[in-house]
């Protein structure tokens, strides 16, 4: 089994009782901060982050792509992998990235989430901006 269909089947066992347990995979939890990410104003998508090669931007569609998630027991670790607009103030998307993620995980899974990475790996530009068109020498 590849090391990624492995990542697709780990699951979270959150508390037991005697009528059974609770068990969150993985995707569920990168699905989650996958839309509550991309909710933020001046997020232009979401990239597949280094391992993904070339930075792409995405749609709705598969919202896990872009996060990387580490679930523990009872903890969570979550690396978001964002594209921003050009003129987004991006030290404020990222803070409002991690507050709606780590909101967000939290109140739906239960799970702490002790640390949510923003990694800015790219701008983009409106059309017609001077930037977005090729610059030709």
């Amino acid at each position: 089994m590849s090391e990624r269909a492995e990542e697709k089947v780990a699951e979270n066992i959150i508390g037991g009782s005697s009528t059974g347990s609770v068990k969150i995979a993985n995707d569920v939890v990168a699905t989650i901060a996958g839309l509550a990410a991309t909710e933020i104003e001046g997020i232009a998508g979401m990239s597949g982050g280094i391992a993904g090669g070339i930075a792409e931007l995405l749609g709705r569609k598969n919202l896990t792509k872009g996060v990387k998630v580490e679930v523990g027991e009872s903890e969570v670790a979550i690396d978001v992998y964002i594209i921003v607009e050009y003129g987004s103030i991006i030290p404020q998307v990222a803070q409002k990235v991690q507050d709606k993620v780590k909101n967000a995980v939290e109140s739906m899974t239960g799970l702490t989430a002790k640390f949510i990475n923003i990694h800015i790996q790219g701008v983009t530009f409106p059309q017609g901006h001077p930037a977005s068109e090729k610059i030709e020498d």
